[in-house]
């Protein structure tokens, strides 16, 4: 038998279950992964609350996780038994000790990186990677404006954008989270709890605006981030912590200077397996060289997950969550 996380109806973290089930056996295109460590996301609790519509219950949580490969379907043939890997996206249902997944989102991960990093940075990591890569492609001399700088794929962003050559101002809420921003690449923290928002990067940036906002706040941040941008300037809205981005005249982005908005995904980056497996290797690459440096901002065992979700959504952590398995 094996512990899994489920739900059996939305809500707050009470609704999280710890439950026994047999360890299931994979299908022919399936490995059956033994899991180190899971990641937490704020996804997750978009899911648990019913923010994002959810097939049917009970149902597992979680979307990325480390650990080694126990058994391999018969039509498998780029893993193996003891493989050590990790994933992200496919089917959500992470927080448990065993489980089957779909080979083509399951890529193996050098001995580099740990179980803990890998189960951090995959769908954070990966985030980060197609906001400041592919998304609005960061070029030297560009400035940015990156939300909840001290969170997890904020500091992975913050990190790359600086590394890519741009000036990286980053909302936090504390002076403690302040100094961790600036501890990983972000030049002019803005602690939006005791500063406005929209005169500091005024200030910052002489009055001009940034190049691009990276938003993953939402309702809350929406109108100034809009109003943080340069002319021509890109909003890339890409989360709603704070609750889904009300209906608005699409005339609002000519008067405030011709902007463009967009709301990608994760997922449609990885949707090709070559793809995935290119930015998974240029993220694992930028660790390896110590440019990027993974922050665990908390450790919990799987029966310790409402804790978990609990401190998440206080938005009293700094970096990646993980549960431990």
């Amino acid at each position: 038998m094996a512990q899994i996380v489920r739900i059996h109806e939305t809500g707050g973290p009470e609704v999280l279950k710890i439950e026994e089930v047999a360890v299931p056996q994979p299908a022919v295109s399936e490995v059956l992964i033994r899991q180190h460590a899971i990641g937490i996301n704020y996804i997750d609790i978009y899911h648990r609350t019913g923010l994002y519509k959810l097939m049917a219950y009970p149902i597992g949580l979680g979307m990325e996780a480390s650990g080694v490969v126990e058994k391999v379907g018969k039509l498998v043939t780029h893993l193996q038994v003891g493989d050590r890997v990790a994933y992200c996206g496919g089917p959500i249902g992470a927080y448990a000790e065993y489980r089957c997944m779909p080979a083509r989102h399951v890529i193996a991960i050098p001995d580099s990186i740990s179980y803990e990093q890998a189960a951090a940075v995959m769908l954070k990591g990966l985030t980060a990677h197609y906001l400041t890569y592919l998304t609005f492609r960061i070029q030297a001399g560009d400035t940015v404006l990156i939300h909840a700088a001290s969170g997890g794929v904020g500091l992975i962003a913050c990190q790359i954008a600086k590394h890519l050559g741009a000036t990286v101002l980053g909302t936090v809420s504390s002076e403690e989270k302040a100094h961790l921003a600036m501890e990983n690449g972000c030049d002019y923290p803005i602690i939006y709890t005791q500063e406005d928002m929209v005169e500091k990067v005024k200030e910052y940036t002489g009055g001009r605006g940034v190049d691009v906002v990276y938003d993953s706040v939402g309702k809350s941040t929406f109108t100034d981030s809009l109003d943080s941008l340069k002319k021509f300037g890109m909003m890339v809205s890409f989360g709603q912590s704070s609750g889904s981005i009300p209906p608005f005249e699409a005339g609002l982005l000519s008067q405030k200077g011709s902007l463009y908005l967009t709301r990608p995904t994760l997922m449609d980056h990885i949707e090709h397996y070559d793809h995935y497996l290119a930015n998974a290797h240029t993220l694992f690459d930028l660790i390896a060289r110590k440019i990027v440096n993974i922050r665990i901002g908390g450790m919990y065992h799987l029966e310790e997950v409402r804790q978990a979700h609990i401190d998440l959504e206080s938005r009293k952590t700094t970096g990646a969550l993980i549960l431990q398995v």
